[in-house]
């Protein structure tokens, strides 16, 4: 039996095992980190950007690859600066709000921004 292991955060088995410094599942193959989607001592969940930063509401980040957008011929470009998000259990990863320059109101993943 698992030892407080946490469940799978894809298909939320609780047959995980660790495996080196990764959480495994063996029914969705899922790995992550142990520190990935985990809780802080309050309880609430904790969003963390490509490097590993803890993000807050009100912060500045930097999207660190091209994205593309459906309807714009040219995308978001890497290195763009977004100001004041706002952290949200969105759909499908998208976990950050905010507003781009030039696009509007957009939802990202906190897995393609830093912490500027």
């Amino acid at each position: 039996m698992p030892e407080n292991l946490p469940p799978c955060p894809q298909c939320s088995s609780a047959y995980t095992y660790e495996m080196g410094a990764l959480l495994v599942c063996p029914e969705c193959a899922h790995e992550w980190t142990p520190a990935a989607g985990s809780a802080d001592e309050t309880g609430e969940k904790v969003i963390r950007d490509a490097v590993g930063n803890v993000l807050a509401d009100g912060d500045s980040v930097t999207v660190v690859k091209a994205l593309k957008v459906k309807g714009s011929p040219s995308g978001i470009k890497a290195g763009t600066k977004v100001r004041n998000i706002r952290l949200v259990d969105g759909v499908d990863g998208h976990d950050i709000d905010c507003k781009i320059d030039g696009f509007g109101n957009m939802q990202l993943k906190s897995s393609v921004v830093k912490k500027a």
